[in-house]
């Protein structure tokens, strides 16, 4: 039997930035307001190994601030803290996230020693006019140059990117997919942009400098390069902020920010491709589409939002979505009459 993963999250929120990008308040962002101890780290583990079955493959995760740009006392003894569950095997390994221009060899060496194997980076846009206009305070190159360095120290590589930053466009966005995807990760993390309380981007946007990344923006702009993320193999493990009571609170005023952002994306994807299956079908036909069955409620979409859009543009009489025996994201005309 496979083990199972987990991962133990310890937030040290804005912890070693030494920016303010317009987008970030991580105390909404993440819910949480207090930086990580030794104390925090223990009490994490401990709550996760008492709680999870036996055989979980755990790993500790530093999240929500730069961690590499900590002073080195502090990740020192954040890193002492989870030391001994990593002897015992109470954890197996950790990940952190970090910036892009707080990477170098020495900080490389020492997260080697600390058996950290995962490094998250924030890229958020890989055009340097975005950058900064987010007050990223870093170029598109320092995130290529990082990315290259923690690849070859042997550590596995998660990039994260942004879309609908100020001045970001369809097109940035995909130019930026297409850079990660040659700096080959192990996978990427998608954050829509959402425009946060008490953030420079809610001024720009209440002052009218920023245009709102709507979810409908979101949805279409992700689904053109998630394309590109699964056609290059690379996995998407998180598309959209996770949900925090402050975030569905009120928090999250405007912007792309919904609990199930990825499921809106897939299922565009799904709708796309029946375009495709679809072009050239003549008007006032019964069609049956098949697909897996795990696409069956992407495919007819929320509030059959998809079924409908197909039957008013190819004036259809009817449309019928069957679960058949092909590939997850597949499409197959089943009856046209």
């Amino acid at each position: 039997m496979t083990a199972r993963n987990s991962i133990i999250p310890v937030f040290v929120p804005h912890l070693g930035c030494p920016n303010d990008c317009v987008f970030c308040n991580q105390r909404r962002i993440s819910g949480y307001t207090e930086p990580a101890t030794a104390q925090t780290v223990k009490t994490a583990i401990e709550n996760a190994a008492a709680l999870s079955p036996k055989g979980t493959k755990r790993q500790l995760a530093f999240y929500g601030g730069s961690f590499t740009a900590i002073p080195v006392a502090e990740q020192t003894a954040l890193f002492e803290a989870a030391k001994p569950y990593l002897d015992d095997g109470t954890i197996s390994s950790i990940r952190l996230s970090t910036r892009p221009d707080a990477i170098d060899a020495e900080t490389l060496a020492r997260l080697k020693k600390y058996s950290v194997q995962t490094v998250e980076l924030g890229a958020q846009s890989l055009c340097d006019k975005v950058l900064w206009l987010s007050n990223r305070g870093h170029t598109a190159k320092e995130v290529e140059d990082a990315a290259i360095m923690v690849k070859q120290a042997g550590f596995e590589l998660i990039l994260q990117m942004m879309t609908g930053l100020p001045g970001d466009t369809d097109e940035s966005c995909v130019e930026t997919a297409k850079k990660i995807i040659a700096l080959r990760p192990d996978g990427v993390r998608i954050y829509p942009t959402v425009i946060v309380r008490d953030t420079e981007l809610y001024d720009m946007w209440k002052a009218g400098t920023y245009k709102e990344h709507t979810v409908s923006d979101a949805v279409r702009v992700c689904a053109k390069i998630t394309k590109l993320f699964d056609e290059a193999g690379i996995p998407i493990i998180r598309m959209g902020l996770n949900p925090t009571e402050d975030l569905s609170g009120g928090d999250a005023v405007g912007g792309a920010y919904h609990p199930a952002l990825g499921e809106l994306v897939r299922s565009r994807m799904m709708l796309d491709k029946a375009v495709k299956l679809l072009d050239g079908v003549e008007p006032d036909k019964r069609i049956v589409l098949g697909v897996n069955k795990s696409d069956v409620s992407k495919m007819i979409g929320q509030h059959r939002c998809n079924a409908e859009a197909l039957k008013s543009q190819f004036k259809l009489k009817s449309i019928k979505i069957m679960q058949t025996d092909i590939n997850s994201g597949e499409i197959k005309l089943l009856s046209l009459d």
